[in-house]
């Protein structure tokens, strides 16, 4: 009787393995999940400089980046003669920040007849370089070019 348990034991131990093993999935399926579930169209961080990479909070730290960048792009446009003498209220700029940190813009909305669009936006590209530098916007850890549309109040006559 023994032999029996013993026999009915091991048999048992044996197949149960079968019973536990799972099928692995496959990879490619496994990708084209997660690669449907990102939302490709937000970013996990905003760009930033480094005085706002202090900031713990993320609302904050992309406060902090907007208030400077608009703030820089108001001093680059007043020390510049041709926007001096003109009376921009403000200004809509399309801003590209690249993953090599590279700033870019283009200028969405101005009173044409003030100052033309071209001209803001040479004034913007020679000046490119005295804009301090911006940390990229990251999407799961990784670098990644943005977009976004910065409205720039602007009052030249004030100094």
């Amino acid at each position: 009787m023994k032999n029996y348990w013993a026999f009915v034991f091991f048999t048992f131990l044996l197949t149960s393995c079968n019973f536990v093993q799972k099928e692995l999935p496959n990879s490619q399926e496994l990708l084209r999940r997660e690669l449907h579930a990102i939302d490709w169209s937000k970013v996990d961080t905003y760009p930033s400089y480094d005085s706002c990479e202090k900031l713990t909070d993320a609302i904050e730290n992309k406060e902090c980046f907007f208030d400077r960048l608009n703030f820089e792009v108001v001093r680059v446009l007043k020390t510049d003669s041709l926007v001096k003498i003109s009376t921009i209220d403000s200004v809509q700029l399309k801003v590209s920040i690249s993953l090599n940190s590279e700033i870019d813009f283009k200028t969405e909305a101005v009173n044409e007849k003030l100052i033309p669009k071209f001209m803001l936006d040479s004034i913007l590209k020679q000046h490119r370089k005295s804009f301090s530098k911006i940390q990229p916007a990251t999407k799961r850890g990784i670098p990644v070019t943005t977009q976004f549309v910065l409205n720039v109040k602007f009052d030249p006559s004030s100094d």
